[in-house]
């Protein structure tokens, strides 16, 4: 439809110049002496129009000679840009899809591209560590070292490949470089998290998990391990002596005294430096917030001297627990095991029988049997003492 507009529209135009030139007697007149060249001014007004035409191209055709330089430069840079962006989508691609080698190739060519050159060196430097390229990787993290708008992303990627790497110490001299900008988001905490699990700094391992744990960027049963393995570090640790012991466990919050992997820990390690007081303190009151077997048996190992006031008072909160638990096979042998240190005979007997019994385990069986065999050996039954010695040592061979 637009072709034949404009094909009546030259057709008109065609119309309209001939009527006008056929009604037209002008002329136009050139003196250059001692010559005359007389023209129609038809004539004149058509070699006005070539002659401008012929001027418009002549000087058209000079401009696209001069700008030609210019054009050569702008469409090698385009297609610097389309093989650099071209390289940047292949090395992401084949980054995602495990080829390595194809993404560090992808990324040298991405690199040509100033534009691209930092981006394409991260690139670079995770498929380079994939490889375990540990130069390589290197070489493409310190072309962006004088980058500061991918300092950010350096930094992060490089504590990301050091964990991997299993180098703790330079990962976390990346953290605190991090840190020193202002930097600080949850996926740098979480780096930052197993990079000082790495290097055993159990103390910053707690404060991370707390921190994270705030914004619930851990998982509840990964923040409970990370919290059981730093406690189990810091308590168990054979430096420490008793004053130590008690200065850590001053540092502990209130919310994790109470967890029963801390608290038979905790009971633990003060009962392996005769903070025996302290333990069944910490025992008690672990148990009153959540009952464990583990803190039943640190209790148990914290018994009082016998015929002591604290002695007495185990046994009592021992029999008032029964109550509440009268199956308790743990608490039952604790139960007969601070009996028979007080030489209440019978008792100690009754509740040593109902945990052998009850037992579901042969560690269970194996120290019921002990204590009966002790309980007799004590009452000069050497007969009944023989034969749990006996069943003592068949449970501790199966």
């Amino acid at each position: 439809m637009r072709f034949f507009l404009w094909l009546l529209a030259l057709m008109a135009l065609a119309i309209g110049v001939a009527v006008t030139a056929r009604f037209n007697p002008g002329n136009v007149v050139l003196f250059y002496p001692p010559h005359r060249i007389d023209l129609s001014l038809n004539l004149f007004v058509v070699m006005m129009l070539a002659l401008f035409a012929l001027l418009y191209l002549v000087i058209g055709a000079l401009r696209s000679t001069m700008q030609m330089p210019g054009r050569v430069a702008a469409y090698r840079q385009r297609k610097r840009e389309r093989d650099g962006n071209k390289g940047l989508r292949d090395a992401l691609k084949a980054l995602f899809e495990g080829r390595f080698g194809h993404a560090e190739k992808a990324a040298l060519r991405a690199s040509e591209l100033p534009e691209n050159a930092g981006v394409a060196a991260l690139i670079g430097a995770r498929a380079a560590h994939r490889m375990r390229q540990n130069h390589r990787r290197d070489n493409w993290l310190a072309q962006t070292a004088g980058d500061s708008a991918l300092k950010t992303a350096r930094l992060m990627t490089m504590t990301e490949l050091l964990v991997d790497d299993h180098q703790p110490e330079a990962a976390l001299e990346a953290v605190r470089e991090l840190n020193a900008s202002g930097t600080r988001h949850i996926h740098a905490l979480q780096w930052s998290l197993k990079a000082q699990q790495q290097a055993k700094n159990w103390p910053e391992v707690l404060r991370l998990v707390r921190s994270l744990d705030k914004h619930k960027a851990l998982h509840p049963a990964l923040s409970a391990r990370l919290r059981e393995l730093a406690y189990d570090d810091l308590l168990s640790d054979k430096a420490h002596d008793a004053e130590s012991v008690q200065r850590v466990w001053s540092t502990v919050p209130t919310a994790d005294r109470l967890k029963p992997y801390v608290a038979c820990r905790a009971a633990a390690a003060m009962n392996a430096r005769g903070l025996h007081d302290a333990a069944r303190v910490v025992a008690e009151e672990a148990l009153a917030a959540n009952w464990d077997d583990r803190v039943v048996r640190a209790y148990r190992d914290a018994a009082a001297p016998a015929g002591t006031p604290a002695l007495l008072a185990q046994i009592e909160h021992c029999e008032r627990w029964m109550q509440q638990r009268p199956t308790d096979a743990e608490l039952a042998l604790t139960l007969g095991s601070l009996c028979l240190k007080q030489k209440l005979w019978g008792k100690a007997q009754r509740y040593l029988e109902q945990a052998l019994s009850d037992a579901e385990d042969s560690r269970m069986v194996r120290e019921s049997h002990l204590k009966l065999a002790q309980l007799h050996e004590a009452l000069q039954q050497p007969e009944e003492a023989a034969s749990h010695y006996r069943q003592c040592a068949l449970a501790t061979i199966l």
